[in-house]
């Protein structure tokens, strides 16, 4: 894969005099933050900081003209349009071909979904998807398919080093994506019946002679019944599904499940007063025992309790005291099972309650690696342009490094379970920092304001002075300050740092038009250097205090 090249502009560091001034510590919080508010809808105000809030919390980053859309219509217009269907994206294609390989199964420019396996190939396949699910993400609309489609990544879990097979993680992923909002249990049933997973968890392997428990426990445990409550599933019951699950293999040159019926247990399956003592039938049809599993499943209301945890945990709040399992997880439940396991409806109902909104002001969110880069780029309308697909991949492979880097690279979450930050107490978002992920999250945001990444034809960082000019008054130091921070913070930050913001922007003098002036040089001659690199050195500081910020971290 391709190496990382930084460029830097000038030959002076960016630092200058920008260096931030030491602040006194944040005094200790004086008990727990407990949020509050039910699933009743919410009836407050509806501005820029609840459509910010419903931004940051449904798709990635928070950019000003879905803000400034959102904000000016209603709540109710606001989560339609967040949970409006989307179209199905084109496939990924071949962008890889480049100096020291080419694709002999597939020209350059079209798909390879249905190429055959190509050991050789496989590595940059599966980063071009990578690198397709960037572009997604940096093309959203305001809407949570993006999101909800790394909820099932996360949920339903595979690993691409474990089993290396482009087509099968696209395949997956656009199953996650076309019920991003659909139907969890007929999802759960793609999932048990798809190639990657009957994989990744051998249920290709699974026989009568020998059967795998692997997928039978994680169905029930990770993936519908959770470990919630005290009363739950039994061993024999991972057993009995196991028997249930035999003979089910992969045409591997079309990623399709299919029976094989001299492999499958015929007999009947017993199963635990858990599940009422439920007797599946042996048959010779494998897929009418699945349904029959399936069903017995899903009669359980555990299960949508369980995944109702995780949605909210996924766009809410990790912690979820007694008066949030009464008041939100049960209620949402609930109508998880009256809508017979369609997603949508909770969504909708967690999406307009007075609880979400009341987190609007908290910021108890720690940004994920995917919202601090992708969503960090979304908000400065940075997308990936290049003069050709080998650059376009390469700047792709280089976001691929950075996640890997920090902790959450997409393909391959560090076991079945997914990432540890939505599920492993006490802990739970605070996973996503330490000592050496929140340095290379800084060198990330610092490289993209004050450097810049390049191959051999092009550069890829935030292009501040676009950026700039895009506010609504960026000629007045103070308003650029609260739309920037507006974008880029879940809440206002405090007037020892906008004050230190704004030296920057006047060079430490002291009257406004310091920067309104400066600002009106440029955009009346862009033409002259001088008036250019007055203005862009000082953004260059600005936006690189802004991203070191610990509030940065937040959303």
């Amino acid at each position: 894969m391709p190496d990382i090249k930084i460029g830097r502009h000038g030959e002076t560091d960016l630092l200058l005099a920008y260096q931030p001034q030491e602040l006194p510590d944040v005094p200790a919080p004086e008990g727990n933050f407990t949020i509050s508010g039910t699933l009743n809808p919410y009836t407050g105000p509806w501005g820029r900081v609840q459509a910010a809030h419903l931004l940051r919390r449904t798709c990635f980053g928070v950019k000003k003209a879905q803000l400034d859309s959102l904000s000016t219509t209603t709540m109710e217009a606001a989560v339609a349009q967040i949970l409006a269907d989307q179209p199905t994206p084109p496939p990924p294609i071949n962008d890889y071909n480049g100096p020291d390989f080419t694709d002999a199964e597939v020209p350059a420019g079209e798909t390879w979904v249905t190429a055959p396996y190509q050991l050789d190939a496989e590595g940059y396949r599966i980063y071009s998807w990578r690198g397709w699910w960037y572009d997604l993400i940096l093309n959203q609309e305001a809407n949570i398919t993006e999101r909800m489609t790394l909820f099932w990544h996360n949920h339903f879990a595979t690993q691409t080093d474990i089993v290396y097979w482009s087509r099968g993680a696209y395949d997956l992923n656009a199953k996650f994506r076309a019920n991003a909002m659909g139907n969890f249990k007929e999802l759960t049933k793609q999932v048990t019946l798809d190639g990657m997973m009957l994989y990744y968890l051998n249920g290709y392997l699974n026989s009568k002679n020998a059967p795998d428990e692997n997928y039978a426990r994680e169905l029930q445990e990770l993936f519908t019944i959770g470990k919630d409550t005290p009363d739950h599933y039994t061993e024999d019951d991972v057993v009995a599904a196991a028997r249930v699950l035999t003979g089910w293999r992969v045409d591997f040159d079309n990623n399709a499940a299919y029976h094989f019926p001299e492999a499958h247990d015929f007999s009947d399956k017993q199963f635990s007063a858990f599940y009422n003592n439920t007797v599946i039938q042996g048959s010779v049809f494998g897929e009418q025992e699945l349904d029959a599993m399936l069903d017995m499943i899903f009669a359980k209301n555990e299960v949508a309790a369980f995944i109702c945890r995780k949605i909210y945990r996924w766009l809410v709040y990790y912690k979820i005291d007694e008066a949030t399992e009464q008041n939100v997880i049960q209620p949402m439940a609930a109508i998880f099972r009256d809508n017979n396991y369609e997603i949508k409806p909770a969504l909708e109902a967690l999406l307009k309650s007075e609880h979400f909104y009341e987190a609007a002001q908290s910021g108890c969110f720690v940004k994920t690696p995917l919202d601090t880069m992708l969503g960090t780029m979304r908000s400065y309308n940075t997308t990936i342009q290049a003069t050709t697909n080998w650059d376009r991949f390469v700047f792709k492979a280089i976001l691929t490094y950075y996640m890997g880097e920090t902790k959450m690279l997409l393909g391959d979450p560090p076991n079945v379970a997914g990432w540890q930050a939505f599920r492993q107490t006490p802990q739970y978002y605070r996973l996503w920092i330490n000592g050496d992920t929140l340095r290379v999250r800084n060198v990330f945001t610092d490289v993209m304001t004050a450097y810049y990444f390049e191959t051999d034809n092009d550069k890829l960082n935030f292009d501040l002075l676009a950026f700039t000019a895009s506010l609504s008054n960026p000629g007045d130091p103070n308003a650029l300050i609260d739309e920037v921070t507006e974008l880029l913070m879940p809440q206002p930050l405090s007037l020892a740092k906008k004050y230190l913001l704004k030296t920057i922007l006047l060079s430490g003098l002291s009257s406004d038009f310091y920067w309104t002036n400066a600002w009106d040089d440029y955009i009346n001659n862009p033409s002259d250097p001088m008036a250019t690199e007055v203005v862009y050195t000082r953004l260059r500081g600005f936006h690189y205090y802004i991203t070191r910020l610990p509030e940065f971290q937040l959303a």
